[in-house]
């Protein structure tokens, strides 16, 4: 059983993010300061292990003192390391932010690539991390699986995978193109705010009689 043999891909996208809007999902507002191909890099580099609601301020605090490269290298690791608190292993992601800068200055003349391939080679960016900037900066049709996506994807019934990257692919062979790009943002809102990791809201999830909660203790 899956919750797509009662909705459209349309209908149980919409239905989600009707529910996490109303709830006032934190990736809403992070994804407000995704402005620039360059924010979304460092914005996705500072959120891993970090919720949005933090990653949201703290990327707003840094984008006033530095907005490119060549900025961000003119603060020290130790003046970034201020700044980017309390994002999670900030003094890593500190001495990543430089490293990131220099790599972009030196291999791409200070502009972000816009392939999978060059981005995964920049420092501190991973599989999801490039595909969340190659969907919202650059507008490609890539699907970011981080926990959110992969949890909501096997609780729904959708998937039936063990790890993010066979998510990935099952998904990609599933959702329309067209709408690819919306998948990450409305299944991670949804899982911030309904389909939570321990303990979902069952009761009050427009998708309950259709969900068979794989996975979900009763």
């Amino acid at each position: 059983m899956s919750v797509l043999d009662h909705f459209t891909w349309e209908e149980l996208l919409e239905a989600m993010e009707r529910e996490a809007r109303k709830r006032k999902a934190p990736v809403y507002e992070f994804k407000k300061h995704i402005t620039t191909p360059f924010r979304a890099l460092v914005a996705v580099l500072l959120s891993s292990r970090t919720k949005d609601e933090t990653t949201a301020a703290v990327t707003k605090r840094l984008f006033q003192r530095a907005d490119s490269p060549e900025e961000l290298l003119t603060l020290s690791e130790e003046e970034l390391a201020k700044l980017i608190y309390p994002v999670g292993f900030y003094r890593v992601k500190a001495r990543k932010l430089r490293e990131l800068a220099k790599a972009l200055i030196e291999q791409h003349a200070g502009e972000v690539p816009h392939t999978f391939e060059e981005l995964t080679k920049l420092p501190g960016i991973g599989r999801k991390s490039a595909n969340i900037v190659l969907a919202y900066a650059f507008g490609k049709n890539e699907i970011a699986v981080d926990t959110h996506v992969h949890r909501i994807s096997n609780r729904l019934g959708i998937v039936s995978t063990t790890k993010p990257e066979e998510t990935e692919r099952a998904l990609h062979a599933l959702v329309p193109e067209e709408l690819k790009i919306r998948l990450n943002r409305t299944f991670v809102a949804f899982g911030q705010t309904v389909c939570k990791p321990i303990k979902p809201l069952c009761e009050a999830c427009p998708l309950t009689k259709a969900c068979p909660k794989v996975g979900v203790k009763a």
